[in-house]
């Protein structure tokens, strides 16, 4: 704990400062930033993965019989409709973020009940890897919007599609994304290792093969934490 009484996040910051308005600023500023915060970074850890999926709209579009110059507005569209869902999500998690970051600042001793949450949640989201249902939204990630569909280059399909595969996204990552949420938002290493395991089973082959390794690492990190943190100290 630090002289706030904020639990120090691997990443350097510290739970109130992600979660809490700064001292001078009020609420609406402090959730203006966290979704400023929060927009950033997805565009910075899904742009890999979804520069190819643009690039199957494009060609779709192309098929549909657009002109070539003709699909930008609707690629554009799709990207906006995408990270509007992320974003929408980004509204979702703050309040209960705030909520959390508030007990724990209130009850410091619960912070010593942190590191076995963590764990838990490490171990959820290595199983969540295994599912089918990890395995129908990772599909959907892999080919959307198909690559030998044709698709008419207006803004309602583009739209559409972009929300769509952002549902499909935000589904996938669900597991990944809360790795990163419960060891802190502001570790640039976890950031790190959460994009290298998204782009890796979105874009290698064998898909569904690489996300089960991945929840194979994810479970065998989150045994260990809980080793660590149940042991004697």
């Amino acid at each position: 704990m630090d002289a706030m009484g904020a639990t120090p996040m691997p990443g350097g910051g510290t739970m109130s400062t992600v979660w809490m308005p700064m001292p001078g600023h009020t609420w609406p500023g402090a959730a203006a930033s966290f979704l400023g915060m929060w927009v950033l970074m997805m565009v910075v850890m899904m742009l890999p993965s979804l520069v190819p999926a643009l690039w199957r709209y494009r060609q779709a579009v192309g098929r549909g019989g657009a002109s070539a110059t003709r699909p930008g507005s609707p690629l554009a569209l799709m990207g906006v409709g995408y990270f509007v869902v992320w974003t929408a999500l980004g509204i979702a998690i703050y309040p209960p973020g705030v909520a959390l970051a508030a007990v724990e600042m209130q009850w410091p001793s619960l912070a010593r009940i942190v590191p076995i949450a963590v764990g838990v949640v490490f171990l959820i989201a290595g199983a969540l890897q295994f599912t089918a249902w990890k395995a129908r939204h990772l599909a959907c990630c892999r080919e959307a919007p198909g690559r030998s569909l044709a698709l008419p280059a207006d803004a309602a399909t583009a739209w559409r599609h972009g929300l769509r595969l952002g549902l499909h996204c935000t589904a996938c990552c669900a597991g990944l994304m809360a790795i990163l949420l419960a060891v802190g938002v502001m570790d640039l290493r976890a950031m790190a290792a959460v994009t290298a395991a998204i782009t890796a089973e979105r874009l290698a082959p064998g898909g569904e093969r690489v996300a089960r390794v991945i929840g194979a690492v994810v479970v065998g990190a989150g045994l260990l934490l809980l080793l660590r943190a149940v042991g004697p100290r």
